[in-house]
């Protein structure tokens, strides 16, 4: 490259010219742009009637979904620099030391259609209730990253099985746009599989991109209220923002979800700081037989996008939970704390408020409403 330019454009002392500096970033930005518009992984936009609808929506202003109180999301530059360098540095504890244990699938078990819960570790579930079989935040790739071959690996590199081995999925559930929530590897291998998507605002856009059939996708605001196959859903908020590419940070929605049958009401808290909305959830829909609530990738700095493991406690109990399984962790690492912080400092809060809850190895059955639940210490 350097012979070429040297070839062709004159070469300073000093340096390459001012003109070669701008056409090598020219070079960089149309690259850049490219990338962008091309690259299925990043989603899609909404086009212009789409936006008008989601403008439409009470939860957004000037373009963007916003949640009612101030969630700032600017980290001084200091405290920026601090945290790259304590990324950089690691720590032996971030990540397991050995192989993370998982019972593998029984695809047998999930003929009987029971009530149940399975975690695939983070925030990923397959769910049957009402008779049906419904994947939440299906994240099934090795990493949460545009470019799968960068980023946090998946702890142990693998899943108790295969996706082709699935059963037919009737819905699946999605709480917002991020890469450890919406994998476009997992969806693209799932969407021959799954009747419904079921999503937040905007989101329906990325899976058209990935060759969903926009009459397979429902999209709901907060607050709104659903029936799908004998089951009632509640899209409801939750505190955190969104995003997947450069600039289009809040332009989807996040929520929470309420799922409804005769047998249980489930909560999912998909990703969310501590707020008032876990109150009116509780008050507008609870009790829960069972919530799967976040409580890890949290840090003080930005501990209002993402609860602190004594808030989520807090939370569930506000919602009126009677059973709660610790979600997001136990697959990858995404802040500074180690692997196992969330589901110790969740247990300690726990027991201190009378809280009962359930610590499944990922890939083993949670029978819903069951009077024995999943409470080995795994990771130890």
């Amino acid at each position: 490259m350097g012979v070429l330019l040297h070839h062709f454009y004159p070469i300073r002392k000093e340096g390459y010219s001012p003109v070669i500096l701008l056409l090598i970033l020219a070079h960089v930005v149309i690259i850049a742009y490219l990338v962008m518009k091309l690259y299925p992984p990043l989603g899609a936009r909404a086009n212009f009637l789409e936006r008008i609808k989601l403008d439409s929506s009470v939860n957004r202003q000037s373009g963007k979904f916003v949640y009612p109180l101030p969630t700032p999301m600017n980290i001084p530059l200091g405290a920026m620099l601090k945290i790259m360098g304590e990324m950089i540095k690691g720590s032996p504890n971030r990540k397991p030391r050995g192989v993370v244990p998982m019972d593998r699938l029984d695809l047998r078990q999930l003929k009987a259609r029971q009530p149940q819960a399975i975690w695939f570790g983070h925030s990923a579930f397959l769910l049957q209730l009402g008779g049906l079989t419904l994947l939440l935040d299906p994240m099934f790739g090795k990493a949460p990253s545009p470019f799968p071959f960068i980023g946090g690996k998946r702890y142990g590199g693998k899943l108790p099985f295969e996706i082709d081995e699935l059963p037919e999925i009737d819905a699946v559930i999605l709480s917002h746009d991020h890469y450890d929530h919406l994998d476009y590897g997992s969806i693209r291998k799932l969407r021959g599989k799954v009747k419904k998507f079921i999503v937040p605002l905007g989101v329906g856009a990325h899976l058209v991109r990935w060759g969903i059939a926009r009459g397979r996708i429902i999209e709901a605001d907060w607050w709104d209220e659903l029936t799908y196959e004998g089951l009632k859903l509640a899209c409801t908020p939750a505190r955190h923002f969104s995003g997947r590419s450069v600039g289009d940070r809040y332009a989807t929605l996040w929520c929470s979800w309420v799922i409804e049958s005769a047998e249980a009401r489930i909560y999912f808290s998909g990703d969310s700081g501590y707020g008032p909305h876990f109150k009116q959830i509780g008050e507008k829909y609870g009790p829960f037989d069972l919530t799967l609530m976040e409580c890890g990738q949290y840090d003080t700095r930005w501990h209002l996008i993402h609860m602190l493991p004594e808030e989520t406690v807090q939370a569930h109990q506000e919602v009126g939970g009677k059973l709660l399984l610790p979600i997001h962790w136990g697959a990858f690492t995404l802040a500074l704390h180690d692997w196992t912080d969330p589901i110790e400092r969740a247990l300690k809060a726990a027991a201190e408020r009378g809280v009962s809850v359930t610590t499944p190895r990922i890939g083993q059955p949670v029978t819903i409403g069951g009077a024995n639940v999943p409470s080995e210490s795994w990771w130890k």
